[in-house]
């Protein structure tokens, strides 16, 4: 089959276009806005862009209380979703009034960033603690500006639990990170192959 996506008539009976675009990780973003509020919430446009400088992206669909404590304080976390917490990162997920604290809604535990005024879980084997370096909003072919804003951040910290650190690499094996694979559907990545580039 083949549509163009300016009619989108795929003749399914859910957009396929997420879920072609998958596994993507979850950006679990905690942040803090400038009255003190905290805020949890999982993002699946999220990825790491660069690695020198280390670069984050997280792109909110409208102006949510992410993006917005993001722009006001400049600062956020990136947390690892792994398996064992899957159910809260959902439950973080909830449409719930600025304000309300997703950390305790989850009954996950907050911690102050070393390096950023931005919460993160405690609970997670791997944090990012970011610094926004942009804010842009994409715009189509028209010109017109998409739905989305995109949140750039740069590494400043990383936190790793050694729980998932065996020969001096992250096993994945062991922190089964979670992906979104589109519609209401998720992937466990613990099943781990290696492959090595050809030498040409």
């Amino acid at each position: 089959m083949f549509y163009p996506t300016d009619t989108n008539k795929h003749g399914l009976a859910h957009d396929p276009f997420k879920a072609i675009v998958s596994p993507r990780p979850i950006g679990w973003i905690g942040s803090k806005g400038k009255d003190g509020s905290i805020n949890l919430a999982p993002y699946s446009f999220f990825n790491a862009i660069s690695d020198r400088p280390k670069l984050v992206m997280f792109s909110s669909a409208g102006r949510k209380h992410s993006q917005r404590n993001a722009a006001e304080t400049g600062e956020f976390t990136c947390n690892f979703v792994s398996r064992n917490l899957a159910e809260q990162m959902n439950i973080s997920s909830a449409a719930v009034p600025y304000g309300v604290d997703e950390f305790a809604l989850s009954g996950l535990t907050s911690r102050q960033g070393e390096l950023v005024d931005a919460p993160y879980v405690a609970e997670a084997f791997a944090v990012l603690e970011c610094k926004v370096t942009e804010i842009i909003e994409p715009k189509s072919l028209s010109g017109e500006p998409s739905e989305n804003v995109m949140v750039f951040g740069q590494v400043v910290g990383i936190h790793i639990d050694e729980a998932i650190v065996r020969d001096g690499r992250l096993d994945m094996a062991l922190a089964r990170p979670v992906a979104r694979m589109g519609y209401m559907d998720y992937s466990e990545g613990s099943e781990v192959f290696e492959m090595f580039r050809p030498q040409v």
